[in-house]
C-alpha cells in the first residue's frame, strides 16, 4: 500500500528538488563565514594556553575560567574552559566572557586608524569602567550592543566549551565594562580579534586574559600609544588601579579616566608581574 505524502510535506519535498536538493541556504546564527578565525589560535592551542595561564598566581579565589576568542568581525571561533567539565567554572561566565572578547575587539583600533595615534589604539575592558559610570563621557555604552540570545544559548551545553561549541561560528554582540576582555594584534601589529576571560574577580580576569594573550603571542599592542592608557609603556592596555573614593560616590575618582576598582589584595599585586607587551 502507498503511503500519501502530506501536502504540506510534498510542497516541501517538491520545492528542495526544484531548487536543486543541496543548494546552500542562507546563513543561520551559527554559520556566520568564519575566514577570519584562520587568523587565530585553534581551539587546543587556546584551551592550553587558557590553562597555563590560569595556573600562574593570579588571584586570592584562584578559580577556573571561561574563555572565548573572537575574529575582527565578532565572530566566536574559539570557546574553552580550564577545569575538569563545563560545571567546576561558574556557569554565566561562559557568555561574560563571549561578551569580554567582543568589546576588546569592537572598542580597539587597528593602525592608521587615528591621527593622533597612528599605531593604533588598544583598550582593555577594564580601561572602559570608569568612563560608563554616570556622568561618564560613555555612559551608556554597556547598553549598545546586546548579547545575540540565540547564539548564546543555542545547542546542547554538553558541548558548551568544547570545540563544537554552539556559539562557535556565530557573532555574539554584547558589551562588558570590567577586567578580562582584550584585543588580539598579530606580530605586524594587525588588530585581528579579541579575547575574553570570566570566572573569578573582574580583576583576575584580567590577569588571566594578558598572561594567555602573551603565551598566545598576539600581545604586539600599538607602540604609538604609549603609556597613554594604563601609564605603564611595557603594559599598554592593561588594567589601572587609580580611582580614589569620594564620600557618596562608590566609584569615585580617576585620575587618569581609564581607572577600574580593586578586587582582593592578591588579584591586584599580581597586575605587576603581567607579561610585558611585545
Amino acid at each position: 500500500m502507498r503511503r500519501k505524502v502530506p501536502f504540506v510535506a510534498g510542497v516541501a519535498l517538491l520545492g528542495y528538488l526544484i531548487l536543486g536538493g543541496n543548494t546552500p541556504q542562507a546563513q543561520g546564527v551559527n554559520n556566520a563565514p568564519k575566514s577570519g578565525c584562520r587568523l587565530l589560535p585553534a581551539w587546543e592551542e587556546f584551551k592550553a594556553a587558557l590553562t597555563a595561564a590560569t595556573a600562574a598566581d593570579n588571584s586570592f579565589l584562584n578559580n577556573h575560567m571561561w574563555g572565548t576568542i573572537v575574529d575582527r568581525d565578532g565572530v566566536v571561533c574559539a570557546v574553552a574552559f580550564t577545569g575538569a567539565n563545563r560545571t567546576t567554572q561558574w556557569l554565566g561566565s561562559r557568555v561574560i566572557s563571549a561578551q569580554k572578547a567582543n568589546t576588546g575587539n569592537y572598542f580597539s583600533l587597528p593602525p592608521g586608524s587615528s591621527g593622533t595615534l597612528p599605531g593604533g589604539l588598544a583598550l582593555s575592558t577594564a580601561n572602559l569602567y570608569t568612563a560608563v559610570q554616570p556622568g561618564g563621557n560613555l555612559f551608556g555604552l554597556q547598553e549598545s550592543n546586546p548579547v545575540a540570545t540565540d547564539v548564546a544559548y543555542s545547542g546542547s551545553p554538553d558541548r558548551y566549551g568544547q570545540q563544537n561549541d554552539p556559539m562557535v561560528g556565530g557573532r555574539i554582540g554584547g558589551i562588558n565594562v570590567f577586567g578580562g576582555g582584550l584585543p588580539l594584534y598579530n606580530s605586524s601589529r594587525v588588530l585581528i580579534g579579541g579575547l575574553g576571560v570570566s570566572g573569578d574577580t573582574s580583576c583576575a580576569d584580567h590577569n588571566v586574559a594578558y598572561r594567555a594573550r602573551n603565551l598566545l603571542a598576539l600581545d604586539w599592542v600599538p607602540l604609538d600609544q604609549g603609556p597613554v592608557i594604563s601609564g605603564d609603556a611595557t603594559r599598554r592596555d592593561s588594567i589601572v588601579y587609580d580611582i580614589v573614593p569620594q564620600p557618596g560616590q562608590m566609584a569615585g575618582v580617576s585620575a587618569s579616566g581609564w581607572g577600574h576598582p580593586t578586587c582582593f589584595a592578591p588579584d591586584v599585586a599580581a597586575s605587576a608581574t603581567l607579561p610585558a607587551n611585545k
